[in-house]
Parts: C-alpha cells; structure tokens; sequence
C-alpha cells in the first residue's frame, strides 16, 4: 500500500479560496508571539534521563519554509505561531515559557524568588524551562507554584520546579482551584486508557513530522512524552475575589469552574496590571467536547465568566497571558480580544438552543452554522484545535444527550452488525468499493469514509478498502483548519495502512496515583470489575489504612463493588477477611499490580478472599482498535 497520497485537485482549490478570504495581511499575531524575546533553548530538543527524546521543536522547522497543498494555510499560520520557543518577557516581572509543551509556564518574579505557574506536562520539559529561564534572570529558589486547572498539561511537571520536601516545609506553597484533585485524578485514572488512546490520534504523536504528517496541534505542537507528575495543593482558592499574597506578589483570583475545565481559576496581578486567563481565552476556538474524550463544558457560563473577568479586571490591566500561545497588549486591544472570546461562545451556545428548540438535530446544526463576520475574521476564534462542527454538536449533546428523537435511531445495530447489513444492502463489497472510488473522484470525501467504513467494519481484511478509506482520510485531513481533525484522520490512515499503532503516552504515574484518595482507589477498582462474570459472588472485606487510622469496607454483590468507611456503630455482617495495609501498599496492590506477597499487609480471616476479588477485575487494554474493528 503507498505510503500516502497526495492532495487532490479539489483541496488545493480549496486552499487557494482559504488563501483568498482570510485575512493574511494581518500580521499582529506574529508581532506579540515575537515580542519580548530573550533567548531560546538550543537546541530545542528536551531527553529523558534514558535518553530519549521527550520533546522536539526543532522537528517543526520545515514549517518556516511555503505552506505546501497537503496543509491549511491557517492551519500553516497557527503553527508557524506556535513553534515560537523560549524565554519571552510579558511584562515587568512576569516571563513565559512557550514552545516546549503544549502548554506554556509562566514565571513571576517575587521578592525571594520566582512563583510558577502552570508547570507543563513533563518532569524533564519544566525543568528545561526553569533553567532557561534561571540562565538569564539567576538562580531564583521557586517560591510558589500555581496551577491553573485540572488538565496534565498544567500540572504534570511539577517534580521539575520543586520537590515535595520544599512543599512539606512550606518553602513552596502550591495553590489551586477548589476541586483540582478530585477532577486532575479521576481524569488521568477513571477513563484515562481510554482518553490516552484517543489522545494518541488527536495529537498526532503517532505520525511523523511534515508536511503530510503532524504540523501541530492548534493549542501547541503536541504533547512531550516525559514523566508526569502531580504535587497536591496545600492551598484552595474557593472564592472570586479571594485574594493572596505569595512571595510579596498580590494575586486576586476568579473561579471559573465548569468553563474549559471543571476546576479553573483566572487570576490578577494588580501590581503588574497582568491578567492570566489559564485556558478560558486562547488564541482558538477552544473545545467544548475534546475529541479525546471527557465531561461536555458548558459554553454559556464559559461566557459569563468572560464577562465577569472582562469587568473585574480588563480596566486594570495592560496585558492578558494565558496557558497556551500568545500575549495580547494594550487594555482596549486585550478588552476586545476578551470580548470577541466571550461573544463566541455565548453565540455557539445560544444559536444551537435556538436552532435545536426549533426542532432541528445536532448534526443538522452543525452543518449550517455560519459565525458572524467580527467572529469569523478573528484569527483567534477560528477552529484550530475545538471546531465550530463538533461544539455545535457536543452543546446539543449537553442538552439533549445522544438520542435524537427519531424512533428510528433509538434501536440501531453497533457498527459491525449494522456494517454487514449496510454492505449486503449496497450490492456487497465490490460494489460499494466502485461507487466508492467515484465519489472520491468526485471529491465527496465524507461520503467516502462513511461509506468505506461500512465495507471495513463488515470484512476487515479487504486490503482495498483499507487503502481507499486511507487515501479518503489524508485528503479530509489535507483539508482541515482543525489540526486535531487533521491529526485524527492522518492518524487513521496510518493505522490502516501500518496496522495498530498503541498508546505512545503514559495515562498516570506514581505521584498521581499517590494523590488518589481511598475513595477514589475503590472507585477507579470498581470500574474494572467483569460485572457478568460475578453476578453470583458475595465477597465482603474490610480494608484497615494503617497510616489513615480508618477501616474502609467493600462488599461485592450483583456484580457491583460497593464501598464505604466503616464507624463503630455500624451494624455490618463480619467481613471475610481483614487487610491491614497502608495506603501506599494499597495502591501497589490494587492499581499498582503488585502481588500481596510481596507488600508489607497483614491479612485475618480467609486469604483466598482477596484472590477472589482480583479474580473478577479486567484489565484495561491500552491500544485498542479505532478504525478498525
């Protein structure tokens, strides 16, 4: 099968028209992503402490080079955007990181040292940062650490800026939005296989860097491959308006939950006239469902605390930053760059409502939804990492859920039963095959991969179908302004033409997992459990936490692990057996996978019972199939 196509006629002419109608000759986005600049780290590439690569921007340096037919050309302006890398100076005292994560980490600068905010994703990339940054401002202890929401990206590099023994002796306090981890830990561990899967196509880290490869991701160029880490919070901003003052730096904080992350916080520096605006106003359209998967956000108070930051701080204040790309300066520019965020999603929003109040269906939404002009020519409202198409879906999802109302759709077959029927409906493989191939001459891409997957889904080793459906993907990814669309469809055709790929990054580590509550323990445990393999199993065990001074019971009954902390008064059956064990060696036991042998617990009553109870937990599998069956 060839390695890939090429871009067809009808996306070039399609590239042509982009190139047309947009508005290239505004040129301010390069001037900010530029402006500042100190030093960048040479060369750009980060390796663990086994030598691999876990981070490469020089990789990226075919993109300063003509947008070639097989990428957007807005897509090839966001990214030679952020592939801008280094030490860049916001304003007085406060400094960023960019172009090595897909997240930034900002540095501001306190009267004994330096207060981090946002540590990226790895343990090796934030450490790079800071000594970039400490090769040209000194070598300043880091006073404070800030993360501005739940996602990895904004906390996983924590180990790299300071140790959990500076934490422990309140040399570094770290601070939080309320509710950071419950949400920062049931992401990366109750779905977090699953999300991880997806992620791989999303970001495009399975493809090779180039012009018919990854050229980025809209938010950032991708994720670095390093250890995550997690430091919990020893201090919870729980109010708007709460206010701190670390290392002699006042910060006042907004809460924003429910908005790009479950747990966020935007925050003032009155001092420096800085407003940090975490995720909730970046350069893109941001995503109201990630394609990797995760809750549906909700694009109408997304807007209102826009509204509200607008109001509380945009007055005061002569630049806004934000964990991903770029500064904006100026307080009438930062205004209206913070007005047209907040007119875009409180548009998708109530647009969707009006439309799906009028009887129409998400995807029917989706298709006509024309943004208005203001908007549209805002280079930092376009799609390049959410997209108008699935936003639109995912505020319909929200409201309405996944059925649409139609009987007809109430009670479908899964994909390969109904790919069978669909393909013997058609005239059979062959023949969907040959109308097929006249669709793709004709350019209907869509119908295409539609169509395609059927014959896929039905019979998996039709190599024709395989390196049809594989062509059809690269040309709707030669297309796309989204990067992560892009990534995904070019991820596609890799799997089909190459076989399955696995999972390149890692879904928890040991910090993370560290910071899991017991709750959470038997939660992430109960989500394993092979319900129809022990229907008829009754297993109750008493789990005694040594170092927590608690006893926390679980029953399994009906195929359902349940679980809760046991009190003296309770009326309970006598369990089957007693584990005494601290929760570290919980952790190692039950999610950890090592054997109970080999942990320092103490067991009373019938050991095989917690044999049994392993015996009925799955295991998740890391590198399932997507385009495939």
């Amino acid at each position: 099968m060839p390695t890939t196509s090429d871009p067809s006629a009808l996306v070039l002419a399609a590239h042509q028209a982009a190139t047309e109608t947009l508005p290239f000759a505004d040129q301010q986005d390069f001037t900010d992503a530029r402006r500042g600049f100190i030093a960048a780290l040479e060369p750009g590439v980060i390796n663990g402490a086994d030598g691999t690569i876990v981070w490469d921007n020089d990789s990226y340096g075919f993109l300063r080079g003509t947008c070639p037919g097989s990428v957007h050309p807005s897509l090839w302006r966001q990214s030679n955007l952020a592939i801008e890398q280094g030490l860049f100076q916001v304003t007085d005292g406060i400094y960023q990181i960019r172009g090595l994560d897909l997240s930034n980490m900002t540095l501001v600068e306190g009267e004994t040292g330096v207060i981090v905010i946002d540590p990226l994703i790895s343990t090796e990339t934030a450490a790079a940062g800071l000594a970039l940054y400490r090769a040209h401002r000194g070598d300043r202890p880091v006073t404070g650490l800030i993360y501005t929401h739940s996602h990895i990206d904004h906390f996983g590099g924590a180990l790299g800026v300071t140790s959990v023994a500076d934490v422990d002796a309140r040399k570094c306090p770290v601070i939080a939005p309320a509710g950071f981890l419950d949400h920062a830990v049931a992401e990366n561990v109750y779905a977090g296989t699953a999300m991880a899967r997806r992620a791989a196509y999303m970001y495009g880290s399975l493809l090779p860097r180039g012009p018919k490869g990854q050229v980025g991701a809209g938010l950032g160029q991708t994720t670095s491959l390093g250890t995550p880490s997690l430091i919990p919070p020893t201090h919870d901003v729980t109010a708007t308006g709460q206010e701190m003052t670390v290392d002699g730096v006042r910060i006042v904080f907004q809460i924003t939950p429910g908005t790009e992350a479950p747990s966020e916080m935007n925050f003032h520096f009155p001092d420096h006239r800085a407003l940090c605006m975490a995720e909730n106003a970046t350069h893109t359209l941001h995503n109201l469902l990630t394609l990797r998967g995760a809750l549906v956000r909700d694009p109408h108070v997304w807007s209102q605390y826009l509204t509200e930051a607008i109001t509380m701080f945009g007055r005061h204040s002569d630049v806004v930053f934000a964990s991903h790309h770029w500064p904006t300066w100026n307080t009438d520019r930062l205004t209206e760059y913070l007005s047209t965020q907040r007119d875009l999603y409180a548009y998708l929003h109530d647009q969707t409502l009006r439309r799906l109040n009028q009887g129409h269906i998400g995807i029917e939404i989706a298709e006509d939804f024309p943004l208005p002009p203001a908007i549209a020519n805002s280079w930092h409202a376009r799609g390049y990492y959410g997209s108008v198409s699935h936003n639109v879906k995912a505020i319909y999802q929200r409201y309405m859920g996944w059925f649409d109302g139609n009987p007809a759709h109430l009670w479908e077959h899964p994909p390969v039963e109904s790919a069978k029927r669909h393909v013997e409906f058609m005239g059979g493989a062959a023949e969907v095959l040959r109308k097929a191939r006249d669709a793709y001459d004709a350019g209907d891409y869509r119908w295409v991969a539609q169509v395609v997957n059927y014959v896929i889904f039905a019979h998996p080793d039709n190599d024709d179908a395989l390196a049809l459906q594989a062509d059809t993907f690269e040309q709707l990814g030669y297309s796309s302004e989204n990067a992560t669309w892009r990534n995904f469809y070019l991820t596609g055709a890799l799997e089909l033409r190459h076989g399955n790929q696995g999972t390149p990054t890692q879904s928890g580590s040991p910090s993370m997992l560290a910071a899991l509550t017991v709750e959470q323990v038997f939660d992430a445990i109960a989500l394993r459990v092979n319900g129809p393999c022990c229907w008829d199993q009754h297993i109750v065990c008493d789990w005694r936490i040594t170092d927590e001074e608690r006893t926390h019971r679980t029953e399994l009954r009906n195929g359902v692990i349940i679980h809760h902390d046991r009190t003296d008064d309770d009326q309970l059956p006598t369990p089957e057996a007693t584990i005494a064990l601290t929760k570290p060696a919980l952790l190692g036991m039950l999610l950890g996978g090592q054997a109970p042998a080999a942990l320092a617990i103490h067991i009373d009553g019938d050991p095989t019972a917690v044999a049994r109870l392993f015996a009925v937990l799955d295991q998740p599998d890391t590198g399932f199939n997507i385009v495939t069956p």
